[in-house]
């Protein structure tokens, strides 16, 4: 009967040790909507103070492929905003504690309706490799700038038929 207490404790330092863990790892959710022409669409995520969040979207159907964004911290101050683009990424360090407010408009038109695609992250992911944060590899460089401009190069052409040749790629956005 002795050895059932030191199991018992063991098994619940591990559980608390896995919970935290578990609480230290980012979070976040993908989301792939409809957006109708005259709305718009609001989500909304509680922040810590000091932790980094990212919003990457991109608008898959629809009009000229283009949406409103914008987000705002908790005491309501715009933090981010862009008009009518195809897609793009935001990456903010929260400077306050609470609830941020990520909101996509289609406001502007009265007839298109658009599908828009979300990735919204909190929390620092950990790097794949040890000491990878540090350094700077082809692959890496590649990501930081010469894959948007690529991106937006293809957004000028169409496909035979008249279909924008980014359509149904799903997320492109680096992480």
């Amino acid at each position: 009967m002795g050895s059932a207490a030191p199991r018992s404790a063991s098994v619940l330092l591990l559980l608390l040790l896995l919970l935290l863990l578990r609480a230290e790892q980012p979070r976040g959710a993908e989301l792939t909507f409809e957006l109708p022409d005259n709305a718009k669409q609001c989500f909304h995520e509680e922040v810590e103070q000091g932790v980094k969040f990212s919003l990457d979207y991109q608008v898959i159907t629809g009009g000229h492929y283009d949406v409103d964004c914008y987000v705002e911290d908790p005491q309501g101050n715009t933090i981010y905003r862009e008009t009518k683009k195809q897609y793009d990424s935001f990456t903010y360090r929260a400077e306050v504690k609470g609830v941020y407010q990520f909101c996509f408009s289609n406001e502007f038109s009265t007839f298109s309706h658009k599908t828009v695609y979300f990735d919204f992250q909190v929390g620092d992911e950990p790097p794949i490799l040890p000491d990878m944060g540090n350094r700077v590899t082809a692959l890496t460089q590649r990501f930081r700038g010469a894959y948007w401009k690529e991106l937006d190069k293809m957004a000028d052409y169409t496909q035979p038929g008249g279909t924008p040749a980014t359509e149904g790629l799903g997320r492109l956005a680096p992480s």
